[in-house]
């Protein structure tokens, strides 16, 4: 079973950048279908940005289109959000997520494997 370990939150101004990383063991990450979500406290998880398990496509939530930019670094075993022109609605706990049942990329049903989180903090 892979192992997922975000990193890389923090507290930002409006505006501001972040990176996270999801560092993966026990398995090779890009054999799976792989994505960021995001959650609110009392909200459902929802998905943010995922790539397709053969790599040539990326998908994106309406919200974060052209300022969120998902990618991977297949010799780190590590997926990347790099998070540009944030906002404060975007202030949530952010996973890492792999998995291997079939479904629309934005369904959490279809990953099996999550990380602890990491949290994201953007102040007005």
């Amino acid at each position: 079973q892979v192992q997922l370990v975000e990193s890389g939150g923090g507290s930002v101004q409006a505006g501001g950048s972040l990176r996270l990383a999801c560092v993966a063991s026990g398995g090779t990450i890009s054999n799976y279908r792989r994505g960021w979500f995001r959650q609110t406290p009392g909200k459902e998880r929802e998905a943010v940005a995922g790539i397709w398990l053969d790599g040539d496509g990326l998908s994106y939530a309406d919200a974060v289109k052209d300022r969120f930019t998902i990618s991977e670094d297949k010799a780190k075993n590590t997926l990347y959000l790099q998070m540009n022109s944030l906002k404060p609605e975007g202030t949530a706990m952010y996973y890492c997520a792999a998995g291997t049942y079939g479904g629309p990329w934005f369904n959490v049903r279809v990953y099996n494997f999550w990380g602890q989180g990491t949290q994201v903090t953007v102040s007005s």
